[in-house]
């Protein structure tokens, strides 16, 4: 049937090994009808795959059915869409008759020639750390299956306004809209079967719910209709309900993070159908915190689709007659508040969108990603692997980012710095800081280098990609703030974290972590600042306060160190910072950047834009820089700075409680903790504890965790363990000893000289020892001194108090101190 092709498998002489091992294999279970020289040796056509995009197919990306969520798209990867029809049926043609049994052939491994010409080879095998492919699709975000998804993919595009954007000032004359509800008004837009409590995560699909998306919003009766056509079924969108109130007002309900009652905070939907110089009303209905940025000037963000087309501009701010107020109406429920604004559309007929703060999807990673991996110079220092699998099967991902080292030495040196962000998938600034600090750690940069040579950095840049996805405000689809959960035992309800926390911890064995920051957003403080924790340790007093401090001359128009805070509440202890405080990171932080703008220096009373966060991406680097020098001069004047500081605020803690009191020579000694107030400023949440149907699978984990430790076996000890615990029971007899003697010469009225009462020690410590072991004799000299600068000088008496160095490990027994004998302690 085809000559051609014919002439070129005879010419096939060499049988490809592993080709000759699948003829057999595949023979033996009867697939296989063809005669053996049927099939082409792989390694003449690797050419074919290697360097056409049309054969690279989804399964470079570790997820095989549902990258592609079109079937007939697959197909059109699978077979050239040059051929003509007829071609492709006498190709379907030969498959059947001399390949394989039944149905026209569909296979990912076989490949199909561009000219024509059937050249069916199995592909190599793939990579099993290629996540993306240059020409190849990207892995598409997987949702719950309760939740619509609109097919249309959206793409916004960056852009820096060239004014700054100022907070708007209240006149005073702002109008309180009356709260009407559906009863009086019209939905025009309405969420059916959102998961809330109660209800639980099952499975997740690409595509989410199954079956035919219907058309929410409402039909429009002609070009006179002027409603408008609201929609959020996509990627981190959030809107629940829109109720027209009036001709140009609308009431907005925005939806709960899913399998929850509460945490309406993030928005970000779309508005068709526009009219120009019109005032529209907006008015969220169901917020839940009580104070806001709103309050204080911060305007909502809106994009325009002919701007972005027409005039190259983005997301920017805008909003006329901002209100922040409680809703009166009660439901028996907790208070909820509202937020109104006005607004005019710059186009007729004009697609827009509204937001929180600048959006950043799963999607806008995995392209970043894609681009790095493409990168041959990047690609060569920043290493992109697989963290986990979220629980809807969304890829986690962690980079490593260092330099090759030239020697292992120099490689188990390094430092490591541990990086992330989105726990909170509401909080989209921190993935702009993130995107900074990535492009500047991953550029040609000098510094960029120099840090990349010093440090390993693990960055993990979305923790709570399927709370991003759904357009989730704090909690994953556990239905749980994950940030409250850093603790956990349950590795399959809280993949994320749970796999975090244990890459840091296997991290910690092999190299000391100097820095771990968690990358966050916050809706009621304005600037950028830290929560870090308290050092016990007096050795490293104020030293967690040195990198905030640092970084605030380095960002002073952005960075306010006075809003910093290093209280570690009992409410906070699940929280990543004070977790991988209590693992040995002395600077543990979270970064707090506002949704709203800055109060100093030049950018005071302005609103940051996205250029603002990657650049302050980059101060973290610059800081790191200055953190570690060699040249300790920096350093020390922060420590300096640091003390001078927390002496005034201890001074202004005493005036305000009415005291006074001379603070010279024991200041350094109160507790940092009672100085500082707590961050319940934060935009904290309580934990919920965990849900109902996860509580029995909690308990049984920790069951088993006591029976495993019950049950494990007390390792055994090296000979020079156990040379060591010989050595530390004799020294302890010895000393029980020495008290009687000195007790008991006490009781005589008697003195004993110290050179006399050591050899009386000794020879009765060696008469023991004898009479225990016959035939084992014992050396009077101490075995462990080995250091001659630890013996006492002759002649003089070291003036040294019996409770000069009292012990300092909880359980330890103070040992008193003899001039003429060398007392070893043991950890």
């Amino acid at each position: 049937m085809f000559p051609a092709l014919e002439t070129e498998l005879k010419q096939e002489t060499l049988p490809d090994p592993y080709e000759d091992f699948m003829y057999h294999h595949l023979q033996y279970y009867g697939y296989f009808k063809a005669q053996r020289g049927s099939l082409p040796n792989s390694a003449s056509h690797q050419h074919v795959w290697k360097n056409n995009p049309r054969y690279l197919v989804s399964g470079s990306f570790g997820e095989r059915e549902d990258v592609i969520p079109d079937p007939l798209q697959k197909e059109k990867l699978l077979w050239p869409t040059c051929l003509p029809s007829t071609m492709h049926r006498q190709i379907e043609a030969v498959s059947r008759d001399s390949l394989m049994i039944g149905s026209p052939l569909k296979s990912r491994q076989l490949l199909h020639d561009e000219f024509g010409e059937v050249q069916p080879c199995l592909r190599e095998p793939r990579d099993l750390f290629a996540f993306f492919s240059s020409s190849g699709p990207l892995q598409a975000p997987r949702w719950p299956i309760e939740c619509e998804v609109i097919k249309e993919s959206l793409c916004h595009i960056e852009w820096v306004p060239p004014q700054p954007e100022y907070f708007y000032q209240p006149t005073g004359n702002e109008k309180l809209p009356e709260i009407v509800g559906e009863e009086k008004g019209t939905v025009v837009y309405q969420l059916d079967s959102v998961p809330t409590e109660g209800s639980y995560f099952t499975s997740a699909r690409v595509g989410g719910k199954r079956g035919i998306i219907r058309e929410l919003a409402v039909t429009l009766q002609g070009p006179e209709d002027n409603t408008l056509l609201f929609e959020s079924r996509f990627e981190s969108g959030n809107l629940q309900k829109a109720v027209r109130v009036d001709t140009y007002e609308y009431e907005l309900t925005l939806r709960t993070d899913l399998y929850t009652n509460k945490h309406t905070q993030w928005f970000y939907f779309r508005v068709q159908n526009t009219r120009k110089d019109v005032t529209y009303r907006f008015t969220i209905v169901n917020l839940l915190k009580p104070k806001s940025l709103y309050t204080v000037g911060m305007k909502p963000l809106m994009y325009s689709q002919l701007d972005a087309n027409t005039h190259n501009i983005g997301w920017r701010r805008e909003g006329k007659e901002i209100r922040y107020f409680k809703n009166n109406t009660e439901d028996g429920q907790q208070p909820f508040y509202c937020l109104t604004w006005t607004i005019q559309f710059p186009h007729d007929q004009d697609t827009c969108f509204f937001a929180h703060f600048y959006p950043y999807t799963y999607t806008d990673l995995q392209c970043y990603l894609l681009s790095v991996a493409n990168n041959p110079v990047q690609s060569q220092f920043c290493k992109l692997r697989t963290l986990c699998r979220s629980l809807a099967g969304n890829t986690v991902y962690l980079l490593t980012i260092t330099n090759p080292s030239r020697t292992p030495q120099e490689a188990a040196a390094k430092k490591a710095v541990v990086l992330s962000a989105r726990v909170h998938p509401g909080e989209s600034n921190g993935s702009w800081i993130m995107k900074g600090f990535l492009d500047f750690i991953l550029s040609n940069s000098p510094d960029a280098q120099l840090l990349r040579d010093i440090f390993i950095f693990k960055v993990v840049p979305m923790l709570n990609p399927d709370g991003v996805i759904v357009g989730n405000y704090r909690c994953s689809l556990a239905g749980r703030d994950l940030n409250r959960h850093y603790k956990t035992v349950l590795k399959e309800s809280f993949p994320c974290i749970w796999y975090t926390r244990n890459m840091i911890k296997r991290l910690l064995e092999e190299r000391e972590v100097l820095l771990y920051c968690d990358f966050h957003g916050h809706s009621r403080k304005n600037n950028i600042f830290v929560y870090g924790c308290n050092s016990n340790d007096h050795k490293y007093w104020l030293h967690e306060r040195v990198f905030p401090l640092m970084l605030s001359k380095n960002a002073p128009d952005k960075f306010s160190f006075q809003s910093c805070n290093f209280k570690v509440q009992k409410c906070k202890e699940g929280t990543g910072r004070v977790v991988m405080w209590r693992m040995g990171i002395l600077n543990s932080y979270t970064m707090e950047s506002t949704f709203g703008g800055s109060t100093l220096g030049n950018k005071r009373d302005t609103h940051f834009t996205t250029e603002d966060l990657k650049s302050l991406g980059y101060h973290v680097c610059d800081t790191l820089l200055d953190f570690c020098d060699p040249d300790r001069t920096k350093f020390i004047q922060c420590l300096a700075e640091l003390k001078e500081l927390l002496q005034q605020e201890i001074h202004k803690k005493f005036n305000e409680l009415g005291q006074d009191m001379d603070l010279e020579g024991s200041w350094s000694d109160i507790s940092l903790s009672d100085i500082e107030s707590s961050t319940s400023g934060s935009d904290s949440s309580l934990s919920d504890g965990l849900p109902v149907h996860l509580l029995n699978i909690a308990h049984e984990v920790n069951q088993k965790k006591k029976m495993y430790k019950k049950k494990k076996k007390k390792p055994l000890q090296t000979r020079k363990q156990r040379n060591e615990q010989y050595q530390k029971n004799n020294l302890m007899r010895e000393l029980k000893l020495t008290e009687d003697i000195l007790l008991h010469g006490r009781d005589k009225g008697s003195s004993l000289d110290p050179s006399k009462m050591t050899s009386l020690i000794l020879t009765k410590n060696k008469e023991r020892m004898q009479t225990e072991k016959p035939g084992f004799t014992v050396s009077c000299s101490p075995k462990r001194s080995t250091n001659p600068s630890q013996e006492p000088v002759p002649d003089m008496k070291p003036s040294w108090s019996r409770n000069t160095y009292p012990a300092t490990k909880r359980g330890c027994t103070a040992m008193t101190v003899y001039p003429s004998l060398h007392i070893y302690t043991y950890p």
